[in-house]
């Protein structure tokens, strides 16, 4: 499954958001890769997603492939499409 997505994250994919992404890609079976700026990164790569530096509204195409790949796609897609304050939130519930 591939996707393309804008980033909106108030300060675009920075430490906080890039962790809390890979954590819950960390927890999927399936290949996850982002594409953006003309590079292909491992999803589940803290430093690999920070070395794209993805500021706000940046678009990326999230790729997931294997047997879990609709769950994973559907969590991924929304942590990237939710703002800061909410994903901070959810990682404190």
């Amino acid at each position: 499954m591939e996707k393309k997505i804008v980033i909106h994250h108030e300060n675009g994919l920075h430490a906080r958001p890039a962790g809390v992404f890979v954590k819950k890609a960390m927890g999927y079976q399936s290949k996850v890769e982002v594409k953006a700026k003309g590079k292909v990164v491992n999803g589940k790569s803290l430093m690999a997603l920070l070395s794209l530096g993805l500021d706000r509204y940046d678009e990326i195409e999230l790729c997931v492939e294997g047997d879990d790949q609709e769950k994973a796609f559907s969590e991924l897609e929304a942590l990237l499409i939710q703002t800061t304050s909410q994903t901070v939130s959810a990682t404190n519930a």
